[in-house]
């Protein structure tokens, strides 16, 4: 397209691509997946952070297979979203999060990853008081990737806000590149909340370079 003076062209330049979709069918499946996983959890004393030692789409259960199923689809509209033309080969690992009252998960990424994701099962609802205003309990906050970006901010500029955190609901699948950084705020209701993380490998990557 031929430029024209004194039109300005704007660019979004770097973005970072995050997907989120409700699963049609998780009201009926959480509750099988969750009992499934409380029942590991109670004979695995590490089952959230013995993560690298298991993964969980390899159990031989209907649901499970369900899941699976989804998040292959969800990967799909992902690498459609981004503009890849053609969808690499993924192996999928993924494991379980049971987070007891108090439990959280540091600042972290996911490396050797493609995409990282997490799909939610149980949400408890949190206290509505907590004594401090810093505490966000039950959310997930991501992290502008570009260091320090924050800096030059102007406030309400979208593009610059370091922060971004959301509170997730049963049924959510969240999708993210796994170099983006995220915290898992503490769990502070009385009931565990529980969900299954993911990691995606690219295993044609040669293909891709």
């Amino acid at each position: 397209m031929q430029r024209v003076d004194g039109q300005a062209e704007f660019r979004r330049l770097w973005p970072t691509l995050f997907m989120s979709i409700k699963l049609p069918g998780h009201e009926a499946a959480n509750p099988v997946i969750s009992t499934l996983l409380m029942q590991a959890n109670a004979q695995q004393n590490q089952l959230t952070t013995n993560y690298l030692n298991q993964n969980l789409f390899e159990l031989n259960h209907p649901a499970i297979a369900w899941l699976q199923q989804c998040v292959m689809r969800a990967i799909a509209d992902y690498v459609s979203e981004a503009g890849i033309s053609t969808m690499p080969e993924v192996s999928v690992q993924a494991w379980a999060n049971i987070n007891a009252k108090g439990d959280y998960h540091n600042l972290h990424n996911h490396p050797h990853s493609w995409l990282s994701g997490t799909y939610y099962l149980d949400v408890p609802e949190q206290p509505s008081s907590t004594g401090r205003d810093d505490l966000n309990p039950g959310c997930i906050s991501f992290y502008d990737p570009r260091g320090a970006a924050n800096m030059t901010a102007l406030r309400n500029d979208g593009q610059f806000d370091p922060e971004y955190r959301c509170l997730p609901t049963p049924g959510e699948l969240f999708l993210w590149p796994a170099f983006l950084h995220h915290f898992v705020h503490p769990n502070l209701a009385d009931t565990p909340r529980i969900s299954i993380s993911f990691n995606v490998v690219v295993t044609n990557k040669s293909k891709f370079l």
